[in-house]
């Protein structure tokens, strides 16, 4: 990585937002019953640097004009979401609780829908097709001289399907430059390793080879992923240049010791002894400086 001078102090800044968003997000599984924590935890300090910091977003007005696209690919994950939507004043907890995939008012479901919550961008549940949606938004916001950006987070289990590449080889094609993917790579799915379900091989140099640029990084390190984010040059509807596609390496669980890695996390409940264990642990991890 090259060095773009960040914030220290907004780095840990984003840390400790992160250790409150992974307790929230514990307690609301905890009282809706069912999630996926173990790629909800993965994702954190992308998110939370994305939409506390480095994404054009304003919580009181998500449906702005010229504000920046997410797309959440991997939408069973869509709870981490809806916890830093609640963080930023946007919806009780309660109230998310309340009308979690209740009869009529399922404002809030396991995967994201768009008709239903404003902040979501697009609706997700099978699997594939987020990065396509995201590159329909980059391609018409060239289209309408707009210069907001496009981001998009996939799941590396998610890249077993076709959609994606026929994706990643039109946003080459298209120099679509106000077009970034991320992979939240944690390298587990739902039946077991990635590597072991379908092995990508070398994903940087797959993913250069249709003309994106690739930066790679430690996911879960707040310096690392501020630097990445910060790198992105602003979007220009009149420049064509290479998309971006950042390699997010991340650990399944992560700041739950006893879910790190364990694939068991991908999806279920979690019980009150365990929520208990889980949170003492987030606290524990929480780095001291």
């Amino acid at each position: 990585m090259y060095e773009y001078n960040v914030d220290i102090n907004l780095v840990h800044q984003l840390e400790d937002k992160c250790v409150d968003v992974r307790k929230k997000l514990l307690n609301f599984i905890y009282r809706i019953g069912m999630g996926h924590l173990g790629g909800e935890l993965s994702m954190v300090e992308m998110a939370v640097a994305l939409y506390y910091k480095y994404m054009n977003y304003d919580p009181k007005n998500p449906k702005m004009e010229n504000r920046d696209r997410f797309v959440l690919s991997k939408g069973h994950c869509s709870e981490t979401l809806y916890t830093i939507f609640s963080d930023l004043g946007m919806y009780t907890m309660d109230y998310m609780v309340e009308h979690f995939e209740s009869l009529g008012t399922a404002e809030f479901g396991m995967h994201c829908n768009r008709k239903y919550c404003p902040a979501i961008e697009a609706s997700a549940g099978s699997l594939g097709h987020g990065l396509p949606i995201a590159l329909g938004l980059a391609l018409g916001a060239r289209k309408q001289k707009k210069s907001w950006q496009t981001y998009v987070m996939i799941g590396d289990g998610e890249l077993d399907e076709g959609t994606n590449w026929e994706a990643i080889i039109a946003a080459g094609h298209y120099q679509l430059g106000n077009l970034v993917c991320i992979i939240d790579k944690n390298q587990l799915q739902m039946t077991g390793s990635t590597q072991q379900v379908m092995d990508h091989g070398d994903l940087a140099a797959r993913i250069s080879t249709f003309g994106w640029k690739v930066i790679e990084i430690d996911g879960n390190d707040m310096y690392s992923v501020c630097e990445a984010l910060q790198s992105i040059p602003p979007a220009d509807p009149y420049v064509r240049r290479k998309p971006i596609f950042i390699i997010s390496n991340t650990v399944k669980g992560k700041g739950v010791d006893f879910m790190e890695g364990n694939v068991k996390w991908h999806g279920g409940g979690i019980a009150k002894e365990q929520l208990d264990e889980a949170l003492e642990s987030i606290e524990k991890n929480r780095k001291v400086r």
